[in-house]
Formats: C-alpha cells, structure tokens, sequence
C-alpha cells in the first residue's frame, strides 16, 4: 500500500501531456491528524437494518475482499428486538467490527407538525423530555446487550448520553456518533460538538474540499462522510475525490452509500427485499471506491482492523 498523500489525480499524465494539467496541490490543504494507533481512514457500511441484512453485508464483504471497521444502523434501537440486537452484537463481534445503532425517538416521526413544513422544523431532534428519555432508554438497553458505538440526532442527547458515560452509567468506551442529519458545516460547529462529547461526527457530503481544511485546523475529532450519499441526503457521488478527502479530512470514516435507493426507515419486513438488495450493493460500492483508491496509489495508510477508539478529545466540563 502506498501513501494517500501521495495520490496519483486521476487523469494527471493524460492531461500534463495536452497541456491541460492541474496546479500542484498545497501541502498546507492536509490534514495533520490520524486515528490513535495509525492510519488516516476507516469504512463504515450504513444502513444496516437488522440480523440478516447485517448477515448479507459481512458475506459480501468477504467476497468482494471490502475491509470493514463499522457498521451502522438508521431505524433505531427501538425498532430491534433484544435477540436481534444480541444477534448483530454477536456477528459483528466476530470480525472485530464496531457495530453502531441510532437512538430514538426523532422528530421527523413525531406528531409535531414542523418537521412536515418546507423548513422542515427541528428535524430529528428529540422533541420534549420524553424524547429525550427515549433516547436514553435506547443507550441503556443496547449498552447491556453489548453495543459500543451509539447514533444520535441532537445536541442534547449526545451531551446527556456523555454525561452518563463519564458518570459511569453506559460504559466508559462506548463511542457516541453524530448523524449526518444533524452535521455541522463550519469548523466552529463541528468543534462544539467534539466537546459536547461526539467521538466520530457525520458531515453532509456536500461540503466542499475547503471546508474540510477549515475544520481540521480546529479539530482532530473523527470525521464521517458519505462518499456516495442516499437521496434524502442529496444523492452525491465523490468516489473520484476519496484520496482527496482522505487527505483533507483525515481521520475519516468512508460511509459507502447508495443513491437512487428507496428509504427503508423505520425498516420491517415488508421492506425486506430491498434492504439485503441494497445492503449487499453497498458493499460492492465500497469495493469500488477502494479499487479507485488503489489505482491512483492512495490505498495506504487505513486503519488497522478492529481499530474503534478516537483518541484523546476535546471535552466541555461535565456537572453533576
């Protein structure tokens, strides 16, 4: 494996040779971070929704050869039964894969009337102090059963599910992630957020190249995008740009989405088909993304396998 900083642009030779090539990039642009224990750049397989699609996304993997470090969940924890989740703690554990299930409730599935305005209101944000109390049940409950890694959709349950971390009340290293529902787009956000306790935070895929620069010159916290974006997300696809965002983003989660695929929230089994169809075709999409990073001689510098942990973060004070 080679150095992603290293990366062969795509097309570069062609182009230099008609005259048509690209200013040299700045070095000042990189991102000066990695993960704790090495490497600049980790996988995440989303949407996962439930014991068999999880099952159909790890038989792929190994197929297709696709590394993965995480896998996560969009429904929720109240959408899995405990033998559900226990099946997926356990299937994931096997391969030393940090799996990562959404807390809820959320906004967009409440009675409020807002979240159905062109504004679209709070979105997911938990809506009341039963919201709230919701979410922390979920943390509680799949914390017992051995989940590790939590998503979350608000500020206030992610600084309320820290609090119970460092209280002692979920396990100490049980990572909190930010949805890209809630992502910030400028540095001064993201840094909030890393202090209010998120230890990966989820991006929009829109933001431009810059735009990473800038935050990684106030935070070192672990950054996800999707590189393939689903619809209700804006539907990008930025396979060619991964060395690039590997080099400005760095330590990133490369989320392997899908477009032009139906929403499966809150998933049951009348959506059973086209969640292992879309779940093994995420997969293959990851395939992808990495062949390019190969071929351009950026396939370097991921993480180890089973490597979950952030590192050292910056926190607000916590109170009792």
């Amino acid at each position: 494996m080679t150095d992603a900083s290293a990366a062969r642009r795509p097309g570069e030779q062609v182009l230099a040779a008609l005259g048509l090539g690209a200013p040299d990039l700045s070095p000042a642009d990189a991102s000066p971070h990695t993960f704790p224990g090495g490497g600049r750049w980790r996988t995440e397989i989303p949407s996962c929704e439930g014991p068999e699609a999880l099952a159909v996304v790890l038989k792929e993997a190994s197929r297709l050869d696709v590394p993965i470090h995480r896998i996560s969940q969009g429904s929720g924890i109240w959408m899995l039964t405990d033998s559900e989740i226990t099946e997926m703690v356990e299937a994931s554990g096997e391969r030393d894969i940090e799996l990562c299930l959404f807390t809820g409730p959320r906004g967009t599935w409440d009675i409020g009337g807002s979240t159905r305005t062109d504004s679209r209101g709070a979105g997911l944000r938990a809506r009341g102090h039963d919201a709230v109390a919701g979410c922390v049940e979920d943390a509680v409950r799949a914390t017992e059963l051995g989940v590790k890694c939590l998503l979350v959709a608000d500020e206030g349950v992610l600084w309320t599910l820290h609090r119970a971390r460092a209280a002692g009340i979920i396990p100490a290293d049980t990572t909190l992630k930010v949805s890209a529902l809630i992502g910030p787009v400028n540095p001064a956000a993201y840094a909030v957020y890393e202090n209010l306790g998120a230890d990966s935070i989820n991006v929009p895929s829109d933001l431009t190249l810059d735009h990473l620069t800038e935050i990684r010159r106030v935070s070192a916290a672990p950054m996800d995008m999707y590189i393939e974006a689903p619809d209700d997300l804006g539907g990008y696809v930025r396979m060619y740009e991964v060395a690039e965002l590997i080099r400005r983003g760095a330590p990133l989660y490369l989320k392997f989405g899908l477009s032009k695929a139906p929403g499966i929230y809150p998933y049951g089994h009348h959506l059973r088909e086209a969640t292992l169809a879309t779940a093994k075709e995420r997969v293959r999409r990851g395939r992808l993304a990495l062949d390019l990073l190969a071929r351009h001689g950026a396939d370097g510098d991921m993480a180890p396998l089973g490597s979950r942990l952030p590192g050292e973060l910056r926190r607000f004070e916590t109170y009792s």
